[in-house]
């Protein structure tokens, strides 16, 4: 198989407007024409689905929730990236596109990435259009801040409920599409299979959560905007109901997978406290705009913080990387701060834990001004630990949080099988192997609202796609394998509870596949869920039926998909024998402890084929060809 990314050729800030006069057309009167598929409802479905609807196509959008307002995007707090340069602080639109370049660690490709900051100035006007209510100057004008991995401010931002707002925004424009009739709204309903028809995605299966029915949807294409995988690691920063389902029965009916291996560790979570959670807490990035992150210099000090003088703390951070200070990328602060607490000089009960002081920030600026900017945060923060972080400071440990890994897809955002199109955190295309903080709201809406509506049209216009219908041998085949695999799991009757066994499955990730990875531990977290399966399937518990409301059901279904899922995450991980980005090979760093890449042997995507449960998968790939940046090691000291 030859991975073509039919990325367009010539200058790169000239590609996609080349592109988008060069894309096939259909005309206004033939959108009618087409059905399509738009699974997830978040702010890469809901823009998507708006925007496709609005242009004419018949629409239908799936939802897991009860209401697309209830999508994971809900959750982003920090802000979303764009290079208006608003600050004149040098920022520009080739400056994101580095940075993102970078940041990812030089595992992206080009034309994607310059695209999507291309598109970044465009997101803002488009929101600012649907009444988000972006922060501002005392003047009027909109605001910005600083994330890591930028020494710009570029980062716009609604206190932390942006991608509330965001999604609010989305959330408006398809509703009403849903009113003008072009989108019917299918809430309650989970993907669980993808209609294969003469090689080409021509429906999905799903299951009603509410009544327990398999039902059956025919279209022209499907498109896919289902999130991260993160919540395989069990403990995460992800919504409990987010999963890799619908990716996964996509790779399993032949859609490739890229680069599982590369998942994202968010330095800023609260801790840790005990095993009763079912998921942490995520502290916004752009709190390191203020905080100051430190620990105590000796080992074993279990001093108040308000009784260690300053001369006796190390803001490692600020240390380490004077040039970037506390607005170092995610992946290094995180490791950063999981090297200061395996020296013994974490915080807190545990010791895995480490400061974000805002002493000296609320003494420069006031106290009125903090609230101003995170005034929702603190009081979070304040809610879930009974700390109040305006008198002592946060304590955060890194946590599992983004995924840059997902199915495979071209520049127009299609897979590999034709028809199926990946959008947002469920594709691989954009940040390599870290992702930029405030990137992933950016890549979202302009996957949604500004790259699908020119994409999905060239494949339509140039297809063959003879009328099928839900009586068609692959969707009753389909159906019946879905049926088939939901009886499986209630006839098991065994002892030990689905959410067991998801535990056990993302401790083994996050001790051997987390924040540091050797060949051994790799192995073993292999063999640990290989074992795991086939515990699942001969003793996993799940009451009740098909016929009705079963969250016992709906979780087994995705904790099974998990335990096949990463078995691929761990593979990917064991066969990359370089370090870039998140993903951390303690084989292979510098005399410094940085992450030390590989371009001679791994400059490229590594996309897997499904070859079977249990059996070894095949590796694709799509090298990475640099014309613009040069690779180089990343430093930000």
């Amino acid at each position: 198989m030859t991975l073509d990314s039919k990325a367009p050729s010539g200058a790169l800030a000239d590609k996609w407007d080349r592109h988008k006069f060069e894309v096939r057309l259909v005309n206004p009167a033939n959108k009618r024409k087409f059905t399509l598929i738009v699974v997830g409802t978040g702010l890469a479905g809901a823009s998507a689905a708006a925007s496709l609807g609005e242009l004419g196509y018949n629409v239908l959008s799936f939802c897991v929730h009860d209401s697309p307002r209830r999508a994971h995007s809900i959750a982003a707090q920090g802000g979303i990236n764009a290079a208006k340069n608003y600050k004149n602080d040098g920022d520009s639109i080739y400056r994101l596109f580095y940075d993102t370049i970078k940041g990812g660690d030089y595992r992206a490709r080009e034309a994607n990435v310059y695209r999507l900051a291309q598109l970044s100035v465009d997101i803002i006007d488009q929101c600012v259009a649907q009444g988000v209510p972006f922060a501002r100057e005392y003047g009027g004008l909109l605001d910005n801040r600083s994330f890591g991995g930028a020494q710009v401010s570029r980062t716009f931002y609604a206190r932390g409920q942006t991608g509330q707002q965001l999604l609010l925004g989305a959330y408006q424009a398809l509703m009403r599409q849903v009113h003008d009739g072009t989108v019917t709204l299918f809430p309650r309903r989970e993907m669980l299979d993808l209609v294969v028809i003469d090689g080409k995605a021509r429906g999905i299966v799903c299951r009603n959560l509410t009544t327990g029915e398999i039902e059956r949807h025919v279209s022209h294409a499907v498109v896919l905007a289902t999130g991260g995988y993160g919540t395989a690691y069990y403990l995460s920063t992800n919504a409990v109901n987010s999963n890799v389902t619908a990716a996964w029965r996509a790779h399993k009916r032949g859609a490739l997978f890229a680069n599982p291996c590369f998942t994202q560790i968010h330095p800023t979570c609260i801790p840790v406290s005990g095993d009763h959670q079912s998921k942490l807490t995520l502290m916004s990035e752009s709190l390191r705009n203020d905080g100051r992150v430190w620990v105590p210099k000796a080992k074993g000090d279990r001093r108040l913080p308000s009784q260690i003088p300053d001369t006796e703390r190390d803001y490692y951070l600020e240390r380490r990387y004077p040039s970037f200070g506390n607005l170092v990328p995610r992946d290094v602060a995180s490791r950063n701060a999981k090297g200061v607490c395996d020296e013994g000089r974490g915080v807190g009960d545990t010791g895995l834990s480490v400061y974000l002081d805002f002493a000296d920030a609320i003494k420069r600026l006031g106290v009125d001004t903090i609230k101003a900017r995170y005034g929702n945060l603190f009081d979070m923060y304040h809610r879930i630990t009974d700390d109040d972080p305006y008198k002592v400071p946060m304590r955060i440990y890194p946590a599992i949080h983004y995924t840059m890994g997902g199915l495979w897809v071209d520049y127009n955002l299609m897979s590999n099988l034709p028809g199926l199109h990946v959008l947002g955190e469920a594709n691989f295309s954009d940040h390599g192997a870290n992702r930029l903080g405030a990137s992933a709201l950016m890549q979202g809406l302009a996957d949604g609202y500004f790259v699908i509506p020119y994409t999905i049209g060239h494949y339509l216009a140039g297809a063959s796609l003879p009328a099928v219908t839900i009586e068609h041998e692959a969707f009753k085949e389909s159906t019946a394998a879905v049926k088939s695999r939901l009886d499986t799991l209630l006839a098991v009757k065994g002892k030990r509870t689905i959410r067991d066994f998801h535990r056990a499955t993302g401790a083994a990730l996050w001790d051997y596949a987390g924040m540091s990875r050797t060949e051994a531990g790799l192995k073993t977290a292999i063999e640990r869920i290989r074992t795991l399966r086939d515990e699942f399937w001969q003793d996993v518990s799940v009451p009740g039926d098909q016929t009705y409301v079963n969250q016992a059901l709906d979780y087994a279904g995705r904790v099974a998909d998990y335990l096949e899922f990463g078995e691929l995450l761990a593979l990917d991980a064991l066969h990359r024998s370089e370090s870039c980005g998140g993903h951390f090979r303690e084989e292979s760093q510098t005399p410094d402890g940085e992450a030390l890449r590989d371009d001679e042997h791994f400059s490229y995507v590594a996309a897997w084929e499904f070859g079977g449960v249990g059996q070894p998968p095949t590796l694709h790939q799509e090298p990475l060809v640099w014309e613009n940046v040069r690779p180089s090691q990343r430093s930000y000291k």
